[in-house]
This record gives C-alpha cells, sequence and structure tokens, in this order.
C-alpha cells in the first residue's frame, strides 16, 4: 500500500469486502515474502487522502487496526512522510510517536507540505523544531533498525544543495545539543 487505496463514494463501494480483499492481498504479499526467502522490511505509506477522498491507510492508528485485524501487525512496518500526516490532521512527531509506541515504526520521508494547499507537494523540511523532535522519538525508540536516513534533494542549484546540507547540519547539532 502506498498512497491509491481508498474510494471517492460509498454509493458504489462495499467497504466491508475491500477491506477483507486488501487484507488477503496483503496476507498473500507476506507469505510470498516468507516463501522466497526475503530478509526486507515490508512498508505502508500512510495516505489519508489525494488521490481519492478517502484512504484506508489514513493514519498509524488507522493502519494498526487494519494490520491487527488480518494479523499482519508483526510483519508489516510504516513509513512515516511529514506531510501526510499534516494532510491527516496530525504533526509530523504524533504520528512517529504512535508508528513507534504500536510498534510499527519503519522508516520516514522527512518532506514537508504547504498547511493551506492541502495536497502533497514534497517540499524540503524547514522546522528544526519539529525534525529536532521526530528525530529525538526515533533515537529514544533506538535509532533507525531497518535502513537508515538519506538526504534527498531534486535540486541542481548549488545555493539550495548548500542550504539543504546547512540546515541538516543545524538540525543535527540542535539536537545533540537539546537532549544531552
Amino acid at each position: 500500500m502506498g498512497g491509491r487505496e481508498g474510494y471517492e463514494t460509498l454509493l458504489n463501494t462495499d467497504l466491508r469486502q475491500e477491506r477483507e480483499q486488501l487484507g488477503r492481498f496483503m496476507q498473500m504479499v507476506v507469505e510470498h515474502k516468507h516463501k522466497i526467502g526475503f530478509q526486507g522490511t515490508l512498508l505502508i505509506e500512510l495516505k489519508p487522502q489525494e488521490p481519492t477522498k478517502h484512504q484506508y491507510d489514513y493514519d498509524a492508528a488507522t493502519v494498526y487496526g487494519f494490520l491487527k485485524q488480518f494479523g499482519l501487525e508483526k510483519e508489516i512496518k510504516l513509513n512515516i512522510e511529514a506531510n501526510h500526516a499534516t494532510l491527516a490532521g496530525h504533526s509530523f512527531h504524533h504520528e512517529i510517536a504512535t508508528a513507534i509506541a504500536l510498534g510499527l515504526f519503519g522508516s520516514v520521508d522527512a518532506n514537508r507540505g504547504d498547511a493551506q494547499l492541502g495536497w502533497d507537494t514534497d517540499q524540503f523540511p524547514n522546522s528544526v523544531e519539529e525534525n529536532a523532535l521526530v528525530m529525538y522519538e526515533i533515537l529514544k525508540a533506538g535509532g533507525f533498525t531497518t535502513g537508515g536516513s538519506e538526504l534527498r534533494c531534486q535540486s541542481t542549484s548549488v545555493k539550495v544543495l548548500i542550504n539543504m546540507i546547512c540546515f541538516t547540519v543545524i538540525s543535527a547539532r540542535w539536537i545533540r545539543w537539546r537532549w544531552r
């Protein structure tokens, strides 16, 4: 799952049937993972809306209920995206803390969006405070256990790349200073 599972209207949607089909599909993915000996982590990326009006992977708590219903809560982890948390009406910090508390934390997509737009814009994160709180939660829980973090910037502008690196270094130093 990762952004396209949902519906536009209940007029042509059987929620029970769709959940059961999606749950069985995810069970088959897990079965296949074990059959072929895949050692990687299966991830679901949360997304509350867009492109459909109602998404089944709305937020960490919603996905936990879904995974629990189909016995998948120990098999699948979550990829938490900052902007998707905002679209769900939560903070990035909240979604990370919830995923960790439920044992579902898998990975992070630390971009941000424009809170006034209401859709996914994938902008570079610029809140040192919010990102420091997120990293604090992750470090407190033992850090990344299934990979790591990666800096991604699609710009080729030297100025933008230097700003990204400076922001990252400042964020890391702020975390170290704040929680030592």
